[in-house]
């Protein structure tokens, strides 16, 4: 048994805190993380499969090069976390919060985001294609060369974001494009929001 898991069962067990460790290379299965608080926690190169962090909460936390597998992170919550070249493909990340994070070269297509939050986040080169983003809501959030292909963005809330920068072809919507009210995107992707109008565009 590796120490990340026999770090997860004690915690389990016998509190509900992890703090201060550092895992390199770790693997964690089938394992019951919810609701478990972790904090300055480093995580390099781990690989999670099929383990319920849902309802956990990360507090300067750091994970680099990690994968997750069929892993549920519903409902928790992310301060001041960093999220370097990870990936969590299809992750079930309904209702979380994310808080004063940086989220970096992510690969989470298909991934489940509703009704989550972006606060003071920052989200650079992050692919969330053909991701459920239904009514998310995003505050002060930056983005930069996201991939939104295909994204679900029905009833989310995007006033105030800069979207200029990200690719946002076959993005699902209302039929009055609300979403997109108050917030920034290019003149090169305005086509994209004429055709979900029902608007053609000649060029």
């Amino acid at each position: 048994m590796d120490s990340l898991t026999t770090a997860l069962l004690s915690v389990r067990e016998e509190g509900e805190l992890l703090s201060l460790r550092e895992f390199v290379r770790e693997t964690a299965e089938s394992l019951d993380a919810s609701d478990l608080i972790f904090r300055k926690v480093r995580f390099d190169r781990c690989l999670f499969t099929s383990c319920d962090l849902s309802g956990a909460a990360f507090y300067n936390c750091a994970f680099e090069n990690c994968g997750f597998t069929g892993c549920r992170f519903s409902g928790s919550f992310w301060k001041d976390t960093l999220l370097t070249s990870c990936k969590a493909e299809g992750g079930d990340f309904r209702k979380a919060r994310f808080k004063d994070c940086a989220l970096t070269g992510l690969r989470l297509r298909y991934a489940n985001f509703n009704g989550a939050l972006w606060e003071r986040c920052a989200w650079t080169e992050c692919d969330l294609t053909e991701s459920s983003c239904q009514e998310l809501r995003v505050v002060k959030t930056a983005f930069e060369k996201m991939d939104l292909t295909g994204a679900d963005l029905f009833r989310a809330a995007l006033k105030g974001a800069d979207l200029s920068g990200c690719v946002l072809d076959g993005v699902s919507l209302s039929a009055s494009c609300q979403e997109l009210r108050g917030a920034r995107i290019h003149a090169s992707q305005a086509a994209v929001v004429a055709r979900i109008l029902g608007i053609e565009v000649s060029t």
